[in-house]
């Protein structure tokens, strides 16, 4: 029996309607009452339906009433605003970990009794989504060699893809590593330590990335998408520059995209001793004086926009930009003494 045959016997066991979301409310399944009783959908229920998952400001309503460490039904009480109507949560528990939720529509008569018939199938849900996420481990193990760039190790994962997708690299957090089982279908994961791959969709990857880094990360990178799954190790590639983009570069924090990293996509790829030598252009300034000198640069050289922006006087800002020009022997005038400036204050931003 599938999940959505469990669902619709759920609805007509005890006549409310029912909802199925794994444990980051992604609809899984759901089915109406066949009574049609007045009241069936919300604004949640609805959404949830059309767009697949709840969103942010939902789910965190939900979460406030502790379903994620519940160990029986939650009663959740309506919200206007939010457009909640009632609704009871029976938490899909397998091993001792949560899964994911049965939401159920509740018009008040949704007892404890009354929730009984229905806890062999909310034990097979539980049961079906906690082998579905050791299949999805299964996968994930195989992960790292599809991101290989050894074409015979590739060829070995024997992974099957739906393009296009998006590898993405985030750094753990001391001891925190991502569980698979919180991410979305169709999402892949190695966890490591310290950086954990993960392989989305592309039009979920931004959503993931940030996702797995404010839960167990520090900092992420997104490769660009690939339709080609031979090519997706270039995004993984791409994804570990980027997250070297996020973890030093203010700009870009905390999760950074490769394909918005202009310059830094050519900076990324230098080895600290390349930066290192890049940077030495800049080293002879002082924090203040390198800082006006990376605005002025970044605002084209117009000194009104970079003195509003440093909340100075022009005449405090040409006095700097006179003294960074004779502290490092170059000609703020000049194109290339600018750019070489420039890219020496931002290689030393990347090597922090």
């Amino acid at each position: 029996m599938d999940l959505q045959e469990l669902v619709e016997d759920v609805a007509r066991v005890l006549g409310a309607p029912a909802t199925l979301e794994d444990r980051a409310f992604q609809l899984l399944a759901y089915a109406a009452y066949s009574g049609d009783i007045e009241g069936q959908i919300d604004t949640v229920r609805r959404d949830s339906i059309l767009r697949r998952r709840a969103s942010d400001e939902v789910r965190a309503y939900f979460e406030g009433y502790g379903i994620a460490a519940a160990t029986g039904p939650v009663r959740i009480p309506a919200d206007r605003g939010l457009g909640v109507l009632a609704r009871v949560c029976v938490p899909l528990r397998h091993g001792g970990v949560t899964y994911g939720y049965l939401w159920l529509l509740d018009s008040g008569d949704l007892d404890d009794e009354r929730l009984a018939p229905a806890a062999p199938m909310v034990e097979r849900a539980a049961a079906a989504l906690a082998r579905e996420a050791r299949s999805r481990q299964d996968l994930g193990e195989r992960l790292r060699d599809l991101l290989s760039a050894d074409p015979e190790v590739r060829a070995a994962s024997g992974l099957d893809l739906t393009p296009p997708v998006a590898a993405i690299a985030v750094r753990s957090a001391y001891g925190r590593v991502a569980p698979l089982w919180t991410l979305p279908r169709g999402v892949l994961a190695d966890p490591g330590d310290p950086v954990t791959a993960v392989l989305a969709p592309a039009p979920q990857a931004r959503a993931v990335a940030a996702t797995v880094r404010a839960m167990y990360g520090t900092a992420a990178g997104i490769g660009a998408p690939r339709d080609d799954g031979n090519e997706v190790w270039r995004s993984w590639r791409e994804a570990t520059l980027a997250l070297r983009a996020a973890q030093r570069v203010p700009a870009f924090a905390p999760v950074a995209e490769w394909t918005a990293l202009g310059a830094y996509r050519l900076l990324v790829r230098l080895s600290p001793a390349e930066l290192t030598e890049l940077a030495a252009a800049g080293a002879p300034l002082d924090a203040e004086l390198a800082r006006t000198v990376e605005a002025y640069l970044g605002h084209g050289g117009r000194a009104r926009e970079t003195a509003q922006a440093l909340g100075v006087h022009r005449q405090t800002l040409y006095y700097r930009l006179a003294k960074a020009g004779r502290v490092t022997g170059l000609d703020l005038a000049s194109g290339e003494d600018r750019l070489t400036l420039h890219l020496a204050l931002k290689a030393a931003t990347l090597l922090g």
